[in-house]
């Protein structure tokens, strides 16, 4: 009991309720989904280019809007109203997305829920690492990663349930998730906001002059690695294409977001103490390996390991990614440092899955994984060439300056 406090300890009870709410919120999402594509591409009728053109846009929506409601908060001082906002919109955007007869529907509402989630996201972010103190970043985006992660992991179990054992129809899935949606809204109000601080010298704001070289050649390495980094959802097309069932595929879904959870708070945690880089050029590793696996699988059993084995990138990219843009933006700019960062994957993101939607289409499946596969090396090469292996400011937290007078 003593070693569970000390590992967890030194985390505040905003953290844990901030936690709780990515729990809530990613059993919304996440319950939808793995279904989502086969709702597009089998009730809908719409093209493997249809379903990269929405969630690249989506996914795009959300990290460009994280940026921008970074630079808002920043400004107004504020994090949790507007963090509530999003998550408000995420939630009831949930039903519109059943509601749709065409996948235009499906868009509009896709585009609705990002939007939420985007503007919730940086603020979230900037509380959590206001609410901790820097030598312990690391662990509390770790464990808002387990919440999130283990959302993610829950929400797909749920979705079997419904769907297989309670006999519901795929689109009642959609109407359902607004619930876990309003949930993660409610947990979020009990937060305790508390005041940034300001530097007296710099206007407060998302002002790009204000970040640091590193931060900007973090950035390069995060672009470059995410011109390959397509949706999760040609994973998802990838097990159907194989010969897994629907119900299967959601299963695997969940262990891949099940082993995400489980890596998120010890490798938030080891990046605290051995340099954040390292870790996040072995979940570059990770992702290299899953593809190139996802291109040249033709069994079942060995693309569902794959799949499962995938999610340790999951885990480690999203506490240590996140962690790292936190360290290298100045205090005062923390939403906005966070917001660009994920901003930058977004738009990358989008890109990647267009061009993986047109190579699946018009070229071959296994494209679209070796197209992947090549861009995380660029990108692990990068963050070797651009980064070094500790920042000076965990350097300093660590072995803090000594005083003139000792």
């Amino acid at each position: 009991m003593t070693g569970i406090r000390r590992y967890f300890g030194e985390l505040s009870r905003n953290i844990l309720l901030l936690a709780l709410a990515s729990l809530f919120t990613d059993i919304s999402t996440e319950m939808l989904y793995p279904i989502l594509p086969i709702f597009l591409t089998q009730t809908l009728k719409a093209s493997g280019s249809i379903v990269g053109l929405i969630d690249g846009f989506a996914q795009a929506t959300q990290n460009i809007v994280q940026g921008f409601s970074g630079i808002l908060s920043d400004k107004l001082r504020r994090r949790k109203p507007v963090a509530l906002a999003g998550y408000f919109l995420a939630a009831i955007a949930k039903p519109l997305m059943g509601l749709s007869t065409g996948w235009l529907g499906v868009f509009g509402a896709r585009l609705l829920d990002r939007f939420g989630t985007g503007g919730r996201s940086a603020p979230r972010d900037a509380l959590i690492a206001l609410s901790v103190d820097e030598k312990n970043r690391g662990r509390a985006f770790g464990l808002e990663g387990v919440g999130d992660n283990a959302g993610a992991f829950l929400g797909p179990l749920l979705g079997v349930l419904l769907l297989y054992w309670l006999h519901l129809g795929i689109r009642q899935i959609f109407y359902i998730a607004i619930v876990p949606g309003m949930l993660a809204f409610f947990t979020v109000l009990a937060v305790t906001e508390r005041s940034a601080k300001v530097a007296t010298k710099s206007k407060v704001g998302g002002g790009l002059r204000q970040f640091p070289k590193s931060y900007w050649k973090y950035l390069l390495a995060t672009a470059l690695f995410g011109l390959g980094n397509s949706s999760n959802a040609f994973v998802i097309l990838r097990m159907q294409d194989i010969g897994a069932s629907l119900q299967t595929t959601i299963l695997i879904y969940a262990g891949f977001n099940l082993v995400a959870a489980l890596i998120s708070y010890p490798a938030g945690s080891f990046s605290d103490r051995r340099g954040r880089r390292n870790i996040l050029l072995a979940g570059y590793l990770v992702f290299l390996i899953a593809y190139l696996g996802f291109a040249l699988a033709r069994q079942v059993g060995v693309a569902s390991v794959l799949f499962v084995f995938y999610g340790l990138y999951q885990g480690i990219s999203r506490a240590v990614g996140k962690a790292l843009a936190s360290e290298l933006a100045p205090d005062h700019l923390q939403a906005s440092g966070i917001g660009w960062y994920s901003s930058t994957v977004g738009l990358l993101q989008l890109v990647s899955s267009i061009a993986a939607g047109l190579l699946w289409d018009r070229v071959g499946h296994v494209t679209v994984f070796y197209f992947g596969a090549a861009f995380a090396v660029a990108g692990s090469i990068g963050l070797l060439l651009l980064l070094p292996a500790r920042t000076k400011r965990q350097l300093d937290t660590v072995n803090p300056p000594q005083s003139p007078n000792g």
